[in-house]
C-alpha cells in the first residue's frame, strides 16, 4: 500500500457515543492505540471510529465499534463481555482481524498464501475426451 500524507490515528478519527462521555475518550483512544498502525495506511479525512456502550455496567450490557472508511463496507463489532475494559479490548481486537480480512480480501496477490495454492486437479490433466475435443475444433 502507498503511504498516506495523513495517516488515521485512533485519537484523531475516534468518536464516543452512547454511554460514554467526552472524559471518556482519552482512556478508550489509549485502549485502541494498538489499532493505529493498522489505520495508518488510511487517510485521516477518509477514516472514521464511534464506540457506544447499551446498558453500561449493567448485567446485559452492549459494546459496539463502528469503522467507516471511504471506498470501503463499514465495519461493526460488538461485544457483550460484562467488563468494560474487556469489552472494549474485545471489539477493537475484532476491529483489527476485520480490517486485515478485509485487507486480504482485497489484495491478495500480496498474499503469498493465496498465490501458492496450486490450482484444482481439473485443471491440471488435458481433456482427454476424443467426442469432447472433435466438437471443440469444429
Amino acid at each position: 500500500m502507498s503511504a498516506v500524507a495523513n495517516p488515521a490515528t485512533v485519537a484523531e478519527c475516534l468518536r464516543v457515543g452512547a454511554g460514554f462521555s467526552q472524559g471518556d475518550r482519552n482512556w478508550i483512544a489509549e485502549q485502541f492505540a494498538t489499532l493505529d498502525s493498522r489505520l495508518a495506511g488510511f487517510h485521516a479525512d477518509a477514516t472514521e471510529l464511534e464506540v457506544s456502550v447499551k446498558d453500561r455496567e449493567a448485567k446485559g450490557q452492549k459494546v459496539t465499534l463502528e469503522c467507516w472508511i471511504a471506498g470501503r463496507q463499514k465495519i461493526v463489532t460488538t461485544s457483550a463481555e460484562e467488563d468494560l475494559h474487556a469489552a472494549l479490548n474485545d471489539v477493537r481486537d475484532d476491529l483489527r482481524r476485520r480490517l486485515n480480512d478485509a485487507k486480504t480480501k482485497q489484495e491478495p496477490r500480496h498474499n503469498k498464501h493465496l498465490r501458492d495454492v496450486p490450482p484444482p486437479a481439473a485443471e491440471l490433466e488435458p481433456d482427454t475426451d476424443p467426442a469432447r475435443a472433435e466438437a471443440e475444433t469444429v
